[in-house]
């Protein structure tokens, strides 16, 4: 199975911390890392050399970054259809958020697996992400027996951590 690519994708903070705790996947298949280019981010490449690559950090939190986030968004879409034909994974798996719709939507696209992990932070309400990605992802999984109420079709599959 070694040689079947996974590729996984998250942005940065929490969400990329449930990402990596499957990293015993990342031994198991042909792995690779997506994330944020931050500066908490950086020392993935030492770890997972030739694994890791980067989109531009796209927040939205200041007046700045809500003008530039579009064209951020906007590379962010080149890069990963860059990085769908490069790594031709045969499955995409993201525990969300903002920056992984273009890699969601090409997953789809190319016809690729895309496995989705509503992230474990929201017990309550789903996500932005979660509910645009749900109605075509191949397996949405909650962390939550409760959102299943939002997700009727997800699988419960407990806490990641």
């Amino acid at each position: 199975m070694k040689n079947k690519k996974i590729l996984f994708i998250a942005s940065t903070g929490g969400h990329l911390n449930e990402l990596l705790q499957l990293e015993p996947l990342f031994k198991k298949y042909d792995s690779y890392i997506v994330t944020e280019n931050t500066k908490s981010n950086k020392s993935l490449k030492q770890k997972y050399p030739k694994k890791v690559n980067f989109l531009i950090s796209g927040s939205y939190t200041s007046f700045l970054s809500k003008i530039l986030y579009p064209f951020k968004l906007f590379i962010n879409c080149w890069i990963s259809l860059y990085l769908i034909i490069k790594v031709n994974p045969s499955v995409v798996i993201t525990t969300g958020a903002h920056n992984v719709g273009p890699m969601c939507c090409l997953a789809k696209l190319f016809r690729k697996k895309l496995i989705f992990i509503e992230t474990f932070a929201n017990s309550t309400a789903p996500t932005k992400t979660g509910k645009i990605v749900y109605k075509f992802a191949d397996v949405f999984i909650v962390q939550w027996e409760s959102m299943l109420e939002f997700y009727p079709n997800a699988i419960y599959g407990g806490w990641i951590y």
